[in-house]
């Protein structure tokens, strides 16, 4: 079973912000999209973002740059995905791609009805799948004293 989804394309003038850079609500799109291929292809199922995480910006994305999102399932529960996404793009002159945003994404299968479904399990192998597996750990420990001090603003 596939882990990793691999998208690659060049950001258009319609991605375009006010600073002539491609604008960060369309990198988000393509964070979710991603995300979205990878959790359904892990999953054989229909997935549901349910949270996205620590988004960080590096740096701009340039118009008519090649843009690549990786997308990597890092952690299962038994109906979520944790999945690690790294954007990055490159001056279509060069060969070398540069990391510009990094975030997790959480998706959730669910069946027709939209009810969780069960998801198979990820089992890290080399040592780098489980230092990300760890990480996702450690972030959603992170998360729960997160949405503790949140609470009382909900």
């Amino acid at each position: 079973m596939q882990n990793k989804t691999v998208f690659q394309f060049i950001s258009e003038p319609s991605d375009v912000n006010y600073g002539g850079n491609v604008h960060g609500g369309s990198v988000m799109k393509w964070i979710d999209q991603a995300g979205y291929a990878c959790g359904s292809s892990w999953s054989s199922s229909y997935c549901v973002t349910v949270y996205v995480g620590g988004i960080r910006f590096y740096s701009p994305i340039k118009i008519g740059h090649i843009v690549k999102v990786e997308a990597e399932v890092i952690y299962t529960g038994k109906t979520s995905m944790h999945i690690a996404i790294n954007v990055f793009s490159r001056n279509i002159k060069r060969k070398d791609f540069e990391k510009k945003t990094h975030c997790i994404i959480v998706f959730v299968a669910v069946d027709d009805e939209g009810n969780s479904v069960e998801v198979p399990k990820f089992n890290p192998v080399t040592e780098q799948e489980k230092q990300m597996e760890h990480y996702a750990i450690k972030l959603m420990d992170l998360r729960k004293k997160i949405e503790d001090e949140m609470k009382p603003f909900m």
